[in-house]
């Protein structure tokens, strides 16, 4: 997933210790299995005991959220280097997956979730995204810029084309999310040579609403228009921003308590001022 829910990620101005001093923040990749293991405490923290998603009672156990991919995934981290320059410093974390790594290990994570046969002829420069955490006392604009300023050299560093994950919304009830999913279908649905579909077992209709609902020509559909972007997840609107689309159909996760979409950014499509602004934000360009 890239943010189960509007916490894990919820970048805001704040006085908590980045807020303080956004220069102590680095960003890298980690370098050894204490690193990993420490992100997968992270996670565990913000997934389980804060979000209250389910836990399998091995992770409960450990203290660690895990699966399969973290063996084959880079771990992007955000460290704070007032607290040392190892484990005991990460404070935010991204697991990245290319494309060409994913075909020798069984797929991607989303495709637990969504078809991505759309996607195949870009499938080795594709980059997925997930497991996306913050650590509560650093969701600060800094932290956030220090993972995006991360992800943009990485993709520009490996060539990346296509950017993608699974982005949750919280809740399990579609219904209940009708305006967010509607909104996002109607305004921001990937075009069919981009567009990956739910799995057929798991696919939720988004078109919950009509259409007219968001039209940008009428003055009280762009007031809802306006009402939903500002209750999006951090994360989901930052994409947006991106130039992000998302695919047909939600699919519900009941482990994380949530109802995800899938996210894709075609990085060629990328405004350059955004990218280009994280780079120069941290002297990167």
């Amino acid at each position: 997933m890239i943010a189960a829910g509007t916490a894990a990620l919820r970048a805001e101005q704040g006085d908590g210790p980045a807020g303080r001093d956004h220069r102590a923040l680095g960003a890298r990749l980690a370098r050894d299995a204490a690193e990993v293991e420490a992100a997968q405490r992270l996670r565990y923290r913000v997934f389980y005991e804060e979000m209250a998603a389910t836990p399998s009672a091995e992770m409960r156990a450990t203290g660690r959220d895990f699966d399969r991919f973290d063996a084959i995934c880079d771990h992007l981290l955000v460290l704070d280097g007032r607290l040392g320059d190892g484990p005991e410093a990460i404070v935010g974390t991204y697991r990245l997956l290319r494309g060409e790594v994913a075909d020798r290990h069984g797929g991607f994570y989303t495709e637990s979730e969504f078809d991505l046969g759309a996607l195949s002829g870009a499938r080795a420069r594709t980059l997925e995204l997930g497991r996306a955490c913050v650590d509560m006392r650093y969701r600060t604009r800094a932290t956030m810029q220090r993972l995006w300023s991360g992800i943009a050299d990485y993709v520009f560093g490996h060539d990346v084309a296509i950017m993608l994950g699974c982005a949750s919304l919280p809740g399990t009830d579609p219904g209940a999310l009708a305006p967010t999913l509607s909104y996002l279908h109607h305004r921001h649905l990937a075009p069919p040579e981009l567009r990956p579909r739910a799995l057929p077992g798991r696919f939720e209709r988004m078109d919950l609403l009509p259409p007219e609902r968001f039209a940008e020509s009428d003055a009280m559909a762009a007031l809802d228009a306006r009402a939903v972007v500002a209750g999006l997840p951090p994360l989901v609107k930052g994409y947006l921003r991106l130039g992000g689309f998302v695919g047909d159909g939600a699919v519900v996760d009941q482990q994380f308590g949530t109802t995800d979409v899938c996210v894709v950014v075609a990085v060629d499509r990328v405004t350059d001022k955004y990218f280009n602004h994280y780079r120069r934000k941290l002297g990167r360009g």
